[in-house]
Parts: structure tokens; C-alpha cells; sequence
């Protein structure tokens, strides 16, 4: 079962993450601006070089802060579910199951909890499960965008686009995506394997995940479309 997001997540911050001591899954989500100071203060102490050095990198401020928040987040969580400092968690990558390199889902070094993140907009979305995960937030496109971009669906996902209209198609479109990308994220290929392959839905209403895998929307503001995705594996 996942536990409610705590309402004080989306206000301002409070002095501690809102974080179950839980062996089940807990979902973190946020507007990335009203932790953005938090995460400043805490980033130069948690967060190793690397990924102090691609939070740099990043050229738009609210990239940056999506990124920060995010990334120590998750340390601040991970920290919180296995009894350790935040800047102790050591973070790796599973191998990819498309090529068999070292660049699959980010994975716990030694164990102990799976976690997945993504931030979309405005958002953040963080997961922690006792089974491998994927999460995904997005900002709802234009109706531009998603014409350009729903040729790469599920065939059953482009039909059932094809038949709303322009007011419609982008919030079910984002349902799908964020759908899809969970998944992906889940199963370790990302993007590597492609959307049209499986199908997960655009309506209100998830399809039965691919493959014994539960999938579930995540409530958002309405501008944006958030989705978990879980393992069969207990």
C-alpha cells in the first residue's frame, strides 16, 4: 500500500522530510521551489562530487533546483529507511538488462531499499519499496508537442488519443507517459526500450501493468501527471 503524501509536502517546508519509517513504499512529492533553500543548505554536504558537478552543470536555475532537491531528497530519505547519515549512502547503477553495461537503475550499493526519482516541471516525485520501483512526474505539454510526440505510443495508446479532442489529448497523453516512463524506469531500460511496446493506457484508470507489474497515477496539481510503478517481486 502506498501511504498518503503528507499535505504539509506541497506547502512550505517544515524543519524535516515527511518520511514514514516504513518497510512498505512511500512516495515523496513536492513543489521543487519551496524546497529549494532547504536543498541549497544541505547539498554541499550530502551530495557527492559527482553530483554536485552535474547540478552545475545544469544552465536553467529551476533545472538546478529540481536537481538538488531531488538528488538530497533522496539521501535525506534513503538515510532516514536504513539508519544512516545522508552523505554515507553510496549510490551505484544496476547493469542494463537492453546491453548488459553499468548504467541500469540506480540501485543502493550493499542493499537494503529500492528507490526510483523524477522530476517534471515544477515537481518532484521520489519513491522508496521494498521491490524494485520506477516514479515519473511530467508538465502536461502543448497540444503541439503531443502531436509531434504521440507516434511513439502503444498503437492502442495512439487510437484512443486519436479520438479526443484538442482540449483532452494532452492530460491523457501525460497520463500515458508518466505511465510509461515508471515502468521503463522500473524494469531498468529507461527510453532504451521502446514506448510503443507496451501498453499501459490514457484514460483515468491505469491498464494491469506489463508483465505482472502495478502501475498507479500519482495525484498531482492539474497541470502536471505523476505515476508508480511496482515489481511483481515480494
Amino acid at each position: 500500500m502506498i501511504p498518503p503524501r503528507p499535505p504539509s509536502a506541497l506547502v512550505a517546508p517544515p524543519a524535516a522530510l515527511p518520511v514514514q519509517r516504513a518497510s512498505e513504499t512511500t512516495l515523496w512529492l513536492v513543489e521543487a521551489d519551496a524546497w529549494a533553500g532547504w536543498a541549497g543548505r544541505l547539498a554541499p554536504r550530502v551530495l557527492d562530487a559527482g553530483e554536485l558537478r552535474r547540478a552545475e552543470s545544469l544552465r536553467r536555475e529551476a533545472d538546478r533546483r529540481s536537481y538538488l532537491v531531488a538528488h538530497v531528497g533522496l539521501r535525506v530519505l534513503l538515510g532516514e529507511r536504513l539508519g544512516l547519515a545522508p552523505e554515507a549512502v553510496r549510490l551505484g547503477r544496476a547493469v542494463c538488462p537492453c546491453c548488459g553495461g553499468p548504467h541500469g537503475r540506480p540501485v543502493v550499493e550493499g542493499g537494503g531499499a529500492h528507490f526510483s526519482l523524477s522530476h517534471g516541471g515544477s515537481m518532484v516525485l521520489l519513491g522508496l519499496a521494498p521491490v524494485p520501483l520506477g516514479v515519473d512526474v511530467e508538465r502536461v505539454p502543448t497540444p503541439e508537442a503531443v502531436a509531434e510526440t504521440m507516434t511513439v505510443l502503444h498503437p492502442e495508446e495512439q487510437a484512443e488519443l486519436a479520438v479526443l479532442d484538442e482540449e483532452s489529448r494532452p492530460p491523457a497523453f501525460t497520463r500515458a507517459w508518466a505511465r510509461k516512463e515508471a515502468y521503463l524506469k522500473g524494469i531498468g531500460t529507461g527510453l532504451g526500450r521502446s514506448p510503443a511496446l507496451d501498453y499501459v493506457g490514457t484514460g483515468v484508470t491505469p491498464a494491469a501493468g506489463p508483465d505482472g507489474w502495478t502501475v498507479r497515477d500519482v495525484a498531482t496539481p492539474e497541470d502536471h501527471a505523476a505515476a508508480v510503478a511496482l515489481s511483481p517481486e515480494r
